[in-house]
C-alpha cells in the first residue's frame, strides 16, 4: 500500500482533528446545530445534518447512548464513518475513511472538562484537552 504524502497526512490528520473537536463540542454544548457561522444544520430528535461553507457535510445520530457520525471533506473528496459508545464519562470511538484510514481513541468528562486522545492508521495521534471556560 502507498504511504500518502506529507500534505495528504496533514490534510488527513486536520480533518481527524475537526471531527474530533466537533464531536466533543456537540458533546460538550448542545446547542452546536444553532449556531450558524460554522454550519448550516438542519435537525430532528435524533439526527444532526450539517453543511458547512466549504461543502463538508456530517451527520450525527443518536441510538442510546451509541452515536454515529457519517461525512464528506471537500478538500480530499473521502468518505468516513465513526462510531461512538458512551460508558459514563467515557466515550469510546472507532472510525474508517473511504481511502482506508482507520481511527480509534476516546474522550473522558472531567467536570467542565474534556479530555481526547486518538490515534489514525495515516500515522497522526494526539492529546489535546477542551473546557467550556477556555476552549480547546
Amino acid at each position: 500500500m502507498l504511504e500518502p504524502s506529507a500534505p495528504l497526512r496533514n490534510a488527513m490528520g486536520n480533518a481527524l482533528r475537526f471531527s474530533l473537536l466537533s464531536l466533543s463540542l456537540l458533546i460538550a454544548v448542545d446547542a452546536w446545530g444553532q449556531v450558524p457561522s460554522l454550519a448550516n444544520c438542519t435537525r430532528s430528535a435524533n439526527l444532526l445534518a450539517c453543511v458547512d461553507a466549504d461543502g463538508n457535510a456530517y451527520s450525527v445520530n443518536t441510538v442510546g447512548s451509541t452515536i454515529y457520525l457519517r461525512g464528506f471533506e471537500v478538500a480530499g473528496k473521502r468518505q468516513w464513518a465513526q462510531t461512538n459508545s458512551r460508558y459514563g464519562q467515557l466515550t469510546f470511538f472507532t472510525g474508517i475513511a473511504s481511502d482506508g484510514e482507520a481511527w480509534v481513541g476516546y474522550n473522558r468528562r472531567v467536570g467542565w472538562t474534556t479530555i481526547n486522545r486518538f490515534s489514525s492508521s495515516g500515522g497522526s495521534s494526539g492529546k489535546f484537552t477542551c473546557s467550556r471556560m477556555t476552549g480547546c
